[in-house]
């Protein structure tokens, strides 16, 4: 199972956010999962950047390695509820369980009283002394809990405390004594958490929640009004103190909805330079020359606030990183579950949309192409444990509580439309609305009623269990029928045509409770059941009989899905936080995936592409998979263009055991007939659906309607939400127009700005006065910059000259972008500055923003202003189409590498194929070894893609060399143009008897078996040695190529002028020699010096294409063999040591640190590395260089911790298992390894397939 991408973080879990500095991006990098109840503080080190603690509910103090993403120590006997922790750093980094004490101590706990109860403390807290209560609740019993508290990072004694009600204190804790209150500017305002600023001392910073009131007039029955106060909504409000002032110095509205975490950062994260274009620092002074301008400052930042960055956490689950001093967000990743996830479903008739049930008592939607939610719901539910999507485009969602009943959800009104009582206070554990008969929705409950009832609320039929009943499913084939799940661990089936309370079946077999059951939605009577004994259970209806067990789980099972298209195919959740993928033919597990770090509890299938599902967990996460890995040879025989029996079948077909995946359900059916209504050429389309029905949802839709506009379709048949993607570029500017003038009503305001001016000099305005009366208008500018009355220059510059004019101008601009200032936008397009505007957006990672800007520049909708000067019209330096058709493709790249190195290989071909660079486009689809979708898209795009695709082909084709799809492999090499090589190596490999390998030479169009043994001695005789090679390795003896082709590629590079275009083709001919002919003890010399040069040749091959992160592990394979293994080769362990440093050296691979300063390249590793430059020649597609990047490389695992054997690193994102079944490395060096060295990183002489 292939992880595709990622959901939304966090409840009882770790999480840590770092910036990508070359996109000036917040990512997540690591979630790490140890604690079991919700995370109640955290605390960095405050020397150590890779060490934080952090506690939780179940009194759990854990101290945590960010770079090894592990728990090194516990503290599980703190006795106590922790409100604060703080770590105060004492000897070595260094961390382990025994040195714990002598290292973090003293660790400060603060235990909030008020959340103490007889349970955790079980001498009750009577005992416990309440110090420093608020001055207004001293001599009474009311309690106002303490939400934050802060000690001062200047004193060991001083604590900034805040209480729900009565606002801050600064408390003095040794002499019990109350220092500061502080004073709120509204009594609708709590605080929920402080921080102190590190960089400005006395200065702290709250967040907390404002209630907005309305008022309003009420009408009594005496006809008089009065006014009343009603809550409307909350506000997210960061306060800025300081501890000389009662009150805050400024405020900001953040969001609409309360604090739950804030943090200052001691340094503002480090952002991507700005390149040459900024401008150099101005020494003069106005009474010479040009003035220099006073940087922008807000009234508070001049009082006394520094820049600071906030990073706060909110109740909605919104994390992000808040810049106080430009008063604008860095990052915000705006809404979030933060507890358990119990349920996912995507929407019935719009698959984009996914809606997420969830312990913090709300149900979300998301659009799974942003991951971003677009709805939530009102909340305050208890919690939601089951939720499920109205049939058609009702727009409404069923959710299911634990305390408040059953309701309906109309989404985009944004309103509970009804409400379900008939259970009681009972929690309902479930709730599936028929979607073939719309008007009824069943619930169950703890009460033991399933109870069916229609959407206005009328009880149809009320079944008794005789225990709490968990789940319920509708029957996909008769709509009254329905099975439940029960406590009492037996599976019941209802027929609602009849007027019985009774079960027409009752299924007995687990051996603790049964939670969820599901119906097959392709097999008639056949649905599946999970329990608390960890197995699934697969029964047959019309058999009255249990026809499989699936064992494997080692905890209970909760999440439960059928494959909408292949009918054996079951995947299950559990809470031993794992998915596994089952044949329910013969009970075979399939996969195991562990990314999930914490309990499994919701799946769910895409309704239009049907190999794409969702999960969701404790972890407070959704993640979408791929199962399309799990299908391989159906996606190939389409591709191949085999007969529609090989691709689609019937159920019962299907179901045969050992029978090939077959395509059974409605998106393949519909596909089907949609090809035979087709006239002429039907493969393009036919690849097209196909490639969408079996791709996840990252970006193939928008590729193919970016292939059709290339095709030179009409743009009228174009899809309505293609302008939400990524546009052609003849369509970009014509659709933001569109939209600009759709917000025209709309005032916009700006980020930033500030909020007043810096004091003005009254000398200075007067001499300027003085200036403009006299005639003076430069100087008056001058000074004017000088003061910072930009606006006041700027509008009288004109006066001295339009040249004068621009030049300011672009002062100003240069300005604004060393402030980071979106001010700087219209100053840059008013004086046709376009190179620095994209300069200014791609610096920031606005790449989207830049690439707008270079299209419009290239549809002339920015004519640089025609300035006249003495000289006649003003001409612009370079800014002409030419250019500005050379930014739009740079641009355009730059944003295709953003989303290629964040895993979304599918968009950065969309970049590409919106500028037309096909070749780019095909490249990166190949570099994300997306190989099924850039052979579709080639194909159709034709000749223009034709090199890539025959690439892509022969990759396929090397994917297939396994047990059962040799025939595909040949038939993939024969859409290739001079494909005879390409034949001879799918049969050389072929491991088969000598009638089987006969068989696929006459497919193949080549000699027997014997036939070739006498042309290899014939080509021997006449020295024809490729020919001798390739006939020996087709022959009964390929072993005799081994010491001709090794020989030969010896002498190449023993001499001085060999180049890898002079050694490849052999080696790589010799690579595929059969293994078992290869293992051969006669072979171990000729194995052990092919290894040798097949690994020296590859390290070379990845320098060519930039495998940056394989090269050292290369030539350190080869060093290796050279050490262990008997060989005569012309190669020195010395010589690849050098070559290894020339190379780090002249590419500045090395990384300088404060110890180790970077040292510029020897002569003599320049000229190392010059002689190896010169052997590589040009790589034939250069597109292709550069390194890989699958879909979810940049994805967090949970619990799957894999180190790699190459680099002796945690591994992010998918792994390849090699051949020993314990040894890893990274699914990208997998991949660039077998692209360069066919052989196993282990050595072995087993061939690597990872495609």
């Amino acid at each position: 199972m292939e992880l595709m991408m990622y959901g939304q973080v966090k409840a009882d879990e770790a999480e840590d956010q770092t910036m990508d500095h070359r996109y000036n991006e917040f990512k997540l990098q690591a979630i790490m999962s140890e604690h079991k109840k919700t995370i109640t503080a955290i605390s960095w080190c405050p020397h150590n950047p890779d060490v934080f603690a952090s506690a939780s509910a179940d009194n759990l103090v854990i101290i945590w390695n960010v770079a090894e993403q592990k728990a090194v120590a516990k503290l599980d006997n703190t006795k106590e509820f922790v409100a604060l922790i703080q770590l105060l750093e004492i000897g070595a980094h260094t961390i382990n369980k025994e040195i714990w004490y002598q290292q973090f101590l003293p660790l400060k706990l603060l235990l909030d009283k008020s959340k103490t109860n007889s349970e955790q403390d079980p001498q009750g807290s009577k005992s416990q002394k309440h110090v420093l209560r608020p001055e207004s609740l001293e001599g009474t019993d009311e309690e106002d809990p303490v939400t934050a508290l802060e000690w001062d990072p200047l004193s060991t004694d001083y604590l900034l405390v805040a209480n729900l009600h009565n606002g801050i204190r600064l408390v003095d804790s040794e002499s019990l004594s109350c220092i500061t209150t502080f004073n709120f500017p509204s009594a609708a305002a709590s605080v929920q958490c402080l921080a102190w600023v590190p960089s400005a001392p006395g200065m702290f910073i709250t967040g907390g929640t404002e209630i907005i009131l309305t008022y309003s007039r009420k009408k009594y029955i005496n006809q008089e009004k009065d006014w009343k106060t009603t809550p409307d909504s909350q506000v997210g409000v960061l306060r800025i103190w300081n501890v000389s002032r009662t009150t805050p110095i400024d405020n900001f509205k953040l969001k609409k909805t309360g604090f739950h975490g804030l943090h200052v950062l001691s340094s503002p994260p480090k952002k991507k330079s700005l390149s040459s274009h900024s401008p150099t620092k101005n020494h003069h002074t106005s009474s010479t020359s040009e003035a220099v301008p006073p940087p922008t400052l807000t009234q508070n930042q001049a009082f006394s606030l520094p820049p600071g960055h906030a990073v706060c956490c909110f109740m909605d689950g919104g994390v992000g990183l808040y810049d106080m001093g430009a008063k604008k967000w860095d990052f915000l990743r705006d809404l979030g579950h933060v507890e358990t996830i119990f349920d996912c479903k995507f929407k019935p008739d719009n698959p984009d949309l996914l809606a997420t049930a969830s312990f913090d008592g709300t149900i979300k939607v998301w659009d799974i192409n942003t991951l971003t939610a677009v709805y939530t719901s009102p909340g305050n539910e208890g919690v939601i444990y089951s939720l499920s999507w109205a049939p058609g485009d009702l727009n409404c969602i069923a959710g299911a509580t634990s305390r408040n009943g059953g309701f309906i959800w109309d989404v985009p009104k944004g309103k509970m439309i009804t409400r379900f009582s008939e259970h009681g206070k009972n929690g309902i554990f479930c709730i599936a609305w028929s979607h073939k008969d719309s008007k009824r929705i069943a619930t169950c409950s703890g009460d033991g009623y399933c109870i069916i009832r229609t959407i206005d609320g009328r009880v149809l039929h009320k079944y008794k269990h005789p225990a709490a009943v968990f789940g319920c499913d509708w029957s996909q084939n008769n709509k009254d029928m329905i099975a439940t799940g029960c406590e009492d661990k037996n599976v019941r089936v209802y027929y609602l045509a009849t007027s019985s309370d009774q079960p027409l079946k009752v299924f007995s077999g687990h051996t603790a409770k049964v939670f969820h059951v599901r119906w097959s939605p392709l097999r008639e009577g056949i649905l599946c059941s999970g329990s608390d004994d960890g197995t699934v259970r697969i029964w047959d209806y019309t058999q009255d009989a249990c026809i499989n067990v699936l064992s494997g789980h080692t905890a209970p099972v909760r999440g439960l899905m059928w494959n909408t298209e292949i009918p054996y195919l079951l995947i299950s959740g559990s809470w031993d936080y794992t998915i596994r993928v089952w044949d329910t033919r013969d009970g075979t597990c399939l996969d195991t995936v562990y990314d999930h770090g914490a309990d499994v509890y919701g799946l769910t299938c895409h309704p239009s592409r049907p190999f794409t599902m969702a999960s969701c967990s404790r972890d407070s996460t959704v993640r979408l998979w791929s199962l399309t890995p799990l299908i391989n040879p159906l996606q190939i025989n389409i591709l191949a263009d085999r007969s529609w029996d090989e691709i689609i079948g019937n159920t019962d077909r299907a179901v045969e055991a050992g029978a090939p995946p077959l395509l059974c359900g409605k998106v393949s059916r519909d596909i089907k007939q949609e090809v035979d209504k087709l006239s002429g050429n039907t493969r393009g389309k036919k690849l097209q659906w196909f490639s969408e029905c079996l791709s996840p949802p990252g970006g193939s839709k928008n590729l193919w309607d970016l292939v059709a506009v290339i095709k030179g379709q009409d743009d009228s048949l174009l899809p309505q939400n293609y302008c939400k993607g990524i546009m052609h570029m003849k369509h970009l500017v014509r659709f933001k127009m569109s939209k600009a003038q759709e917000l025209t009503t709309v005032k916009m305001s700006k980020f930033g700005g500030g909020i007043g001016a810096p004091s003005k000099d009254e000398r200075l305005k007067e001499a300027a006065e003085i200036h403009l009366r006299l005639g003076q208008i430069q100087r008056y500018c001058e000074l004017m910059v000088e003061l910072g009355e930009w606006d006041k220059a700027l509008s009288v510059a004109p006066g001295v000259s339009m040249k004068y004019w621009k030049k300011l101008m672009q002062r100003r601009s240069d300005q604004l972008i060393q402030e980071e200032n979106d001010d700087v936008i219209p100053y840059c397009i008013a004086t046709g500055d376009v190179k620095k505007l994209v300069t200014f957006f791609t610096s920031r990672g606005q790449l989207k923003e830049a690439l707008l800007v270079a299209q419009a520049a290239c549809e002339a909708n920015m004519p640089t202003p025609q300035l006249s000067t003495s000289n006649g019209s003003f001409n612009p330096d370079g800014n002409n189409m030419e250019d500005y058709n050379e930014l739009l493709h740079k641009v355009s790249k730059e944003l295709a590498e953003w989303y290629f190195q964040d895993g979304r290989a599918v968009l950065a071909a969309c970049c590409h194929l919106a500028v037309e660079n096909i070749e780019l486009a095909m490249a990166h689809l190949i570099r994300g070894n997306e190989l099924e979708l850039a052979v579709s898209v080639g194909t159709v795009l034709g000749e223009s893609a034709a090199q890539a695709t025959h690439y892509a082909l022969e990759l396929l084709a090397r994917k297939c060399m396994t047990v059962t799809t040799w025939d595909l492999a040949a038939d993939l090499l024969m859409m290739t143009p001079n494909n005879e090589l390409q034949l001879v190596k799918l049969c050389a490999f072929y491991p088969g008897c000598a009638a089987e390998i006969n068989d696929l030479h006459e497919k193949c169009n080549l000699p027997g078996v014997e036939e070739c043994l006498q042309l290899a001695e014939t080509a021997e005789g006449t020295g024809d040695l490729f020919e001798t090679i390739k006939y020996y390795l087709l022959s009964t003896e390929p072993e005799k190529a081994l010491p001709i082709g090794i020989q030969y590629v010896k002498e190449q590079i023993s001499s001085s002028d060999w180049t890898l275009d002079s050694v490849c083709p052999y080696l790589d001919l010799l690579s595929y020699i059969r293994t078992e002919r290869l293992v051969l003890h006669k072979c171990s010399e000729f194995r052990n010096e092919l290894l040798i040069l097949c690994g020296y040749i590859g390290a070379l091959l990845a320098i060519r294409r930039q495998y940056n992160s394989i090269v050292p592990a290369l030539y350190e394979y080869t060093s290796q063999l050279l050490k262990r293994r008997e060989v005569s080769v012309p190669l020195k362990i010395e010589w690849l040591s050098d070559e290894l440093d020339a190379w780090r050296a002249c590419t500045q691979l090395v990384k300088s640190t404060d110890e180790s300063p970077y040292t510029p390249p020897s002569d003599s590793q320049r000229m190392i590395y010059s002689t190896l430059v010169s052997r590589m020649q040009e790589e034939p597609l250069k597109g292709l260089i550069g390194p890989d990047y699958v879909t979810g490389s940049n994805l967090p695992s949970h619990s799957d911790v894999h180190i790699s054997c190459l680099t002796g690193l945690r591994i992010q994102g998918p792994v390849f298992f090699l051949e020993d079944g314990k040894s890893v490395i990274s699914l990208n060096d997998a991949l660039m390894w077998a692209k360069v060295n066919a052989f196993s990183p282990l050595g072995t002489g087993i061939r690597l397939n990872p495609f």
